[in-house]
């Protein structure tokens, strides 16, 4: 029997997709439910037993006949379901992994039942067939299930049968690939300086045209945009255009920067991508197309190295072997109209970027919290409270919570933590230190900073 995967993104319907093979990641130390938070067991229930060590030879073979062999002849029968059935009746919650990989690509009926019956006998949980794969990821995630052993392998065959072009991407490296999913789109992966090339994906935007605030008649006051000022040169990047783009290689004040903005996250971040290690040539940023706990993954077109995008570092390929991690300078989060009194020698984003499209994510698809798995969240602050984060000199994280910086900065207090003081800036929040040299910060949603930033320090405390 062959079954058909087609797979509806958030973005863009890849058609034809047939099946997908598994695949298994190296043993992490079991988890039992003393070692989680308890807000962990109250949203998730507890977590099943998991076994350590390797695979039996059985159940070795299950999941390559299960995922390996059925992805390289695009075809699930009766073998794949014999196979499948083996691995629910093993009992270890480790190949639950594999198989939420394989829902994510899943639409057809019948194969994300079978699916779904297969995660439910593994983890001792009921999985509904509408949304399963989040169910099953959001637990696997937040019990911090290990995956089986030779995980990346088997995953990596799952995904790159789907995308063309994720060879490179899927290597070993400093990633946790457990986290990584499909966020629906393809890979950008067009040549540096090809803006204006059409792509099924989210076209990054490189040496993008700019104009003057007083020609930028198009933008409204009220329209939301990332502020960057690097050696005294001021631009904006209008979150209209962000939402369509994600991604901008740009050149301002003299320093080259690579610019993502995660719809997801509400993050912008700004990272200089000159004066790095000798011979590293300007990583170009680009969209992967894939995620990790509902934030996007970047990787250089250079050299194909995946970078965390939240931290800049570079986590696999030869930016990493290499020790990259990208500075960042800071976004300032506000609108239009504050930005250009406040600086009206500022350049901005010309409107045909926006390639006639006007989406708003931030008020409608993500208003209700994450739309991928992302597991637990630290309940100190609501999903989507908006934090301005920093990292102090001796290296501790802080999420400052904006709403509340915002109104005691308008009202004269002063807010400092260690070396970090909060300032305002053209409408927006911006970190300093005490001689009020730029300390790289920006603004995101509390649940993007906590997983990142796992034991920040929240203001106020």
């Amino acid at each position: 029997m062959l079954v058909a995967l087609l797979s509806r993104s958030r973005r863009v319907l890849v058609a034809s997709l047939v099946i997908i093979s598994i695949g298994l990641v190296s043993a992490a130390r079991a988890q039992d439910a003393r070692a989680l938070p308890d807000y962990v067991i109250a949203e998730f229930g507890s977590p099943p037993p998991v076994p350590q060590g390797p695979l039996s030879d059985g159940l070795q073979s299950a999941v390559q006949a299960a995922f390996v062999d059925g992805m390289a002849d695009r075809s699930w029968g009766d073998e794949q379901t014999r196979a499948l059935r083996s691995i629910a009746e093993s009992g270890d919650p480790r190949l639950a992994w594999p198989i939420s990989d394989l829902m994510r690509f899943a639409a057809n009926p019948q194969l994300n039942s079978i699916l779904a019956t297969a995660a439910s006998d593994l983890l001792g949980i009921d999985v509904p067939l509408q949304n399963a794969w989040a169910v099953v990821t959001d637990r696997l995630v937040a019990w911090d299930v290990p995956a089986p052993p030779d995980y990346l392998p088997v995953k990596r065959a799952i995904f790159t049968s789907i995308i063309p072009g994720w060879e490179r991407i899927f290597v070993e490296g400093d990633i946790d690939w457990r986290l990584v999913s499909w966020g629906g789109v393809l890979i950008d992966d067009r040549p540096f300086d090809t803006t204006d090339e059409p792509c099924n994906c989210i076209p990054a935007a490189d040496n993008p045209d700019v104009t003057s605030a007083e020609d930028a008649s198009w933008l409204r006051d009220e329209d939301i945009v990332f502020g960057v000022e690097v050696n005294g040169e001021y631009r904006a990047y209008p979150r209209r255009i962000m939402e369509v783009r994600e991604m901008v290689n740009d050149t301002l004040g003299g320093r080259n920067l690579g610019i993502p903005y995660c719809t997801l996250c509400g993050a912008a971040q700004a990272y200089f991508t000159d004066k790095l290690p000798e011979g590293v040539k300007r990583p170009v940023l680009r969209t992967s197309g894939l995620l990790s706990r509902s934030n996007k993954v970047m990787f250089d077109l250079e050299t194909y190295s995946v970078f965390d995008t939240f931290l800049g570092i570079a986590v696999t390929g030869p930016l990493a072997t290499r020790g990259v991690r990208l500075k960042q300078a800071t976004v300032v989060t506000t609108d239009w109209g504050t930005w250009k009194r406040s600086h009206p020698e500022t350049t901005v984003l010309v409107e045909a970027l926006a390639l006639g499209r006007d989406h708003d994510f931030r008020n409608t698809r993500d208003a209700n919290g994450p739309i991928f798995p992302v597991g637990d969240v630290d309940p100190r602050l609501p999903v989507h409270e908006d934090v301005i984060g920093a990292i102090t000199a001796s290296g501790k994280p802080i999420a400052f919570q904006r709403s509340k910086a915002f109104l005691a900065l308008k009202n004269g207090e002063e807010i400092a933590y260690e070396n970090i003081r909060l300032v305002l800036d053209a409408g927006g929040v911006r970190a300093v230190n005490e001689s009020g040299t730029d300390l790289g910060s920006h603004q995101a949603f509390w649940f993007a900073w906590s997983q990142f930033y796992p034991g920040t320090e929240v203001w106020p405390q």
